[in-house]
């Protein structure tokens, strides 16, 4: 069974890379430190933020969000801080901002590298002092709040292109959590399928059956740039789609999105070439301090990825495999049992 943390079980996992985050997260979630979730888009940045909450001693005060990509610039100071009457033309009412909101819980900022230049300072502030001032007002309101920023983007490198405060960016960096994405994390994948498939079966009243082995080797196979939201996407869509007890899942649909190998890739080539020749030099052995990953100088689950990505096989070739290597006959055999076989 997958790990699940979390108000509504949703966080599932058992890969070692997954295993390492969850430690962190019970490890830091009794800790008011500010911390900063990184990963790529849909690798549920907002989930882990949940579960920081939920299991810390705040679980009973609010846990308040706020996308800070989903707001104009000129009205995210007062979404963040509120605003008094007459602040601005159409602000009719005193309102609170979403920093009061959270006192005595948990304020959760999405797409912090958004964040306007103009609008850090105050929000440093904040951090610090855990007090502001409304919009229009001289009153300084205190409030007891733990922050958690998320962002897809590499706020270090925003920073050398100023585009980023650094004392916000070190204010914000006190407990860095990086998810990894779904491609270095691929024996999570039949967890997640299942976990999906029993979501939107229950929901669309639809029992369905095991997943074939043959289904699942492609799933594994795929790289999900969009992470565990692509996949979530794309069951939920199969399940719309399907009847009777056979999922039919449109696997052709993600052979189609792989990019082919290109034969003008020669640094592609090279590198392939070059791990190959370290693989040999030991054995084929990945880990450890004698592997290939220690003597390219890389951690064990990028070489992983990168093998799979340049057709390396492994003892283990369905999760190394980039998905336009898998055999014909490994398709036409996924996509026959994804279309449904035993209705005939």
């Amino acid at each position: 069974m997958g790990n699940k943390l979390g108000e509504d079980n949703e966080i599932v996992g058992r890969s070692l890379a997954f295993q390492q985050v969850l430690n962190l997260v019970r490890m830091v979630a009794n800790s008011d430190s500010v911390t900063l979730i990184q990963g790529e888009t849909g690798t549920g940045k907002e989930l882990i933020a949940r579960a920081l909450h939920y299991q810390s001693s705040r679980s009973q005060g609010p846990f308040v969000t706020l996308n800070c990509a989903a707001i104009p610039g000129a009205l995210l100071e007062s979404e963040l801080f509120g605003h008094e009457r007459g602040a601005f033309t159409g602000a009719c009412a005193q309102t609170k901002g979403r920093f009061q909101l959270a006192d005595r819980g948990t304020l959760f900022l999405d797409e912090i590298g958004d964040l306007p230049l103009e609008l850090q300072p105050k929000l440093l502030r904040a951090l610090q002092e855990q007090e502001f001032e409304r919009l229009g007002s001289s009153q300084t309101i205190r409030v007891n709040v733990r922050v958690i920023a998320a962002t897809n983007q590499n706020l270090a490198e925003l920073v050398a292109a100023k585009k980023f405060r650094a004392d916000l960016y070190y204010r914000l960096n006190v407990i860095p959590i990086c998810l990894p994405p779904l491609r270095e994390r691929v024996e999570d994948v039949p967890l997640l399928v299942e976990h999906f498939v029993r979501k939107y079966s229950l929901r669309f009243n639809k029992p369905i059956g095991p997943i074939p082995h043959e289904v699942m080797e492609v799933l594994q196979a795929h790289d999900w740039p969009g992470n565990i939201r692509e996949l979530q996407n794309f069951i939920e869509r199969a399940l719309v789609f399907s009847s009777g007890s056979v999922l039919c899942l449109p696997l052709m649909d993600l052979k189609r999105m792989t990019k082919q190998p290109s034969d003008a890739h020669t640094l592609a080539e090279a590198e392939r070439e070059h791990i190959l020749g370290v693989l040999r030099e030991t054995d084929g052995r990945i880990g450890g301090l004698s592997g290939a990953a220690t003597r390219l100088g890389l951690p064990r689950t990028t070489l992983v990825y990168k093998m799979r990505k340049l057709g390396i096989e492994t003892r283990r070739p369905h999760r190394t495999r980039p998905i336009h290597h898998l055999p014909d006959e490994a398709w036409n055999a996924a996509a026959a049992f994804s279309r449904g076989v035993g209705a005939a």
